[in-house]
């Protein structure tokens, strides 16, 4: 079934005319359960991977003294009663090596604001350790990008079954899988990477919308306690840049990346100084607190779990972005966490 993005809830460059020179488009993944085949696009599928190629491992030094059984995170979730307990494991060196996740495959031909590879490799596929605490900081992701020709790899040829980890630092790292359904749509930069006077221009423009939405509020008496303990005072929703017009949530490649949570900083390329792009989010819900970007084909349906179909979870309900260099895609990627 295709997944079909509604209208946004106004015009916005009707208000802001300059934002037409900094429009851009993004390709929406929609990834939903299902059974994808190595030669699909996909999340959490198998990988058109060769037989005789290692697959990648990480031996970067962090604790994986304690976890949980990938299969018993699966099972947990087929049975929703089932326990998922983090285990001791036995004795391993820090350095260890532990088969990367495959959190995604993506083709070219099936995503339309995926960037080219390196050497006109057309097929992404990305992984990540299951465990925490990398870097020199000793917390956060590690994330591998990998490229290749996917017309060079004979389905027959490729690896069956495909290398997991047996135990992971967290259940967010096990993906389901899930058949993608790409849509073109229009996106506009994060408003901290706007011209200042524009920016300030829109938050004024937003103030306003609330301010009017706070004199329609809805007081309700004191005994009509809400579900949150408060009372339930119904403030009428306004359409912000942030979250309704600018950048959709869910996983997607290429456009502008969100900075909701560190605001926007410098990513450029560690070889050669060049800006970097966007290449690929990775978002631990479809659609959040509010449900204007929710597809039309899934109108009506909860959030859960319908709005965290891939079960990946990055940090605290977050989302991971990568970029690549705009000049040699050859160059290693950086990333993220928002």
């Amino acid at each position: 079934m295709t997944r079909t993005t509604p209208p946004r809830p106004l015009d916005v460059e009707a208000l802001f005319p300059e934002l037409a020179r900094h429009r851009g488009t993004t390709t929406r993944l929609h990834p939903r359960p299902g059974k994808p085949a190595v030669t699909d696009s996909s999340v959490g599928g198998p990988l058109l991977w060769p037989a005789d190629e290692a697959w990648p491992v990480c031996t970067e030094p962090h604790d994986r003294s304690t976890g949980y059984r990938t299969a018993d995170v699966r099972a947990a979730r087929r049975d929703r009663g089932a326990r998922q307990e983090r285990r001791r494991l036995r004795d391993l060196p820090d350095d260890h090596p532990v088969p990367l996740i495959a959190l995604a495959q993506l083709y070219r031909r099936d995503v339309p604001d995926l960037r080219p590879g390196p050497d006109g490799a057309d097929l992404l596929q990305l992984f990540a350790c299951p465990f925490d605490a990398h870097g020199d900081t000793g917390h956060g992701m590690s994330v591998h990008v990998h490229w290749r020709r996917s017309a060079a790899v004979a389905e027959a040829e490729t690896v069956d079954p495909q290398p997991e980890p047996e135990v992971v630092g967290w259940p967010g790292y096990v993906p389901e899988p899930c058949v993608l359904h790409p849509e073109q749509v229009v996106t506009y930069p994060f408003a901290g990477c706007l011209p200042e006077e524009l920016e300030e221009r829109i938050d004024a423009w937003e103030e306003e919308l609330e301010e009017e939405a706070e004199s329609r509020t809805v007081v309700k008496p004191w005994t009509d306690l809400g579900p949150d303990g408060d009372y339930g005072d119904e403030i009428p929703e306004v359409p912000g840049y942030q979250y309704d017009l600018s950048i959709p949530p869910g996983w997607r490649a290429g456009g502008y990346a969100s900075w909701h949570l560190t605001d926007p900083y410098p990513m450029d390329c560690r070889t050669c100084g060049t800006p970097t792009e966007l290449l690929l989010t990775v978002d631990s819900r479809e659609w959040d607190g509010t449900v204007s970007w929710r597809p039309v084909e899934d109108d009506g349906l909860p959030a859960y779990p319908h709005a965290s179909p891939t079960e990946v979870v990055v940090g605290r309900w977050g989302q991971l972005n990568v970029f690549s260099c705009a000049a040699d895609p050859a160059h290693p990627h950086r990333w993220s966490i928002q």
